[in-house]
């Protein structure tokens, strides 16, 4: 029988950072292999510190820190196989996306003819390859993200990791990121991105890690998480020119035990199990033939799943 154990990627084993009295991260262990991963958090969470200890740019306070197995202090060769963005904007503006991608190509050691050959490449990959002879600083936000994840992936990492890579960028450049780190992930890499943004991971992976404080809140399917939280109360907010007609059609709905009006046009429904809620709600609009314009979970965010995890972790 064999014994052998697949070896994760990453694993941190009650990992902690503090810079004098401040904590970076507090007593962290995971372990990560394979796919899209979310580093969810607001500012000041500890994602970049998380990141920064992965790629060698702080050392561990405490605990440790593996990739593929190996203690990166001890050997080095682990950081030859990461591709890092980091959030800070650090490019060459007068540089062709072809010269920049290319020159760290060279610096990995390839020839001048395998960089360009890998550049070219990569630049089709994110999309850039028909503007690859542009300057750089005349780049868009969302273009100049793309260039950075490009050199990223010059050097064929197993893994990457994209510390706020969606920041700033427009709602197209966005969707093109977004497909550019799934399509990583179903190449069976090993994708770390963080946000603080829900909605922005949710689109991306399923996996998620929550960081609060500097401390692991939560590690696993982001939808098994949301069940979690079906016993607190949940608002459904609907924009409707009958609120109070609409909302007759809501009383006597078994997962709905209230309703409000918090504004003109607004009809707020309130239930302890989000998921079964919606699955009647079609039903109700369109038996009541009243219409509605828009349908918004105000509690379905980052700050809301903080505050029931922070409130249930206590």
């Amino acid at each position: 029988m064999s014994t052998d154990t697949k070896i994760p990627t990453v694993l941190m084993e009650n990992t902690s950072k503090w810079y004098d009295q401040v904590i970076g991260l507090n007593d962290v262990s995971l372990a990560i292999d394979g796919g899209v991963t979310g580093i969810l958090g607001p500012n000041g969470a500890g994602k970049s510190t998380l990141f920064k200890l992965l790629v060698g740019r702080l050392k561990p306070s405490q605990g440790s820190v593996r990739l593929f197995g190996i203690d990166p202090w001890k050997d080095t060769s682990p950081y030859r196989r990461i591709g890092y963005v980091s959030e800070s904007e650090r490019l060459y503006d007068w540089m062709t996306a072809q010269d920049f991608v290319s020159t760290l190509a060279r610096l990995h050691g390839m020839t001048r003819d395998e960089a360009n050959e890998r550049t070219e490449h990569v630049l089709g990959f994110v999309g850039l390859h028909d503007v690859r002879h542009k300057e750089i600083g005349k780049y868009s936000k969302g273009m100049r993200q793309r260039v950075k994840i490009a050199h990223a992936l010059v050097h064929d990492p197993d893994l990457i990791i994209l510390d706020e890579p969606l920041h700033g960028c427009d709602p197209i450049a966005r969707t093109s990121i977004m497909n550019v780190i799934r399509e990583l992930g179903s190449q069976g890499k090993t994708v770390l991105v963080s946000s603080h943004i829900l909605e922005e991971i949710e689109r991306i992976t399923e996996q998620i890690v929550i960081l609060h404080n500097g401390r692991l809140l939560a590690l696993g399917n982001l939808h098994a998480i949301r069940g979690l939280l079906d016993k607190h109360p949940h608002r459904i907010m609907l924009t409707t020119d009958e609120p109070r007609k609409l909302a007759s059609a809501f009383i006597g709905e078994k997962p709905i035990y209230g309703v409000r009006f918090p504004d003109e046009g607004k009809l707020e429904i309130q239930t302890n199990n989000l998921s079964e809620a919606h699955s009647v709600l079609p039903r109700v609009i369109v038996e009541s033939k009243i219409a509605v314009s828009s349908i918004d979970n105000p509690d379905d965010n980052l700050e809301s799943l903080l505050g029931y995890l922070v409130g249930g972790d206590t």
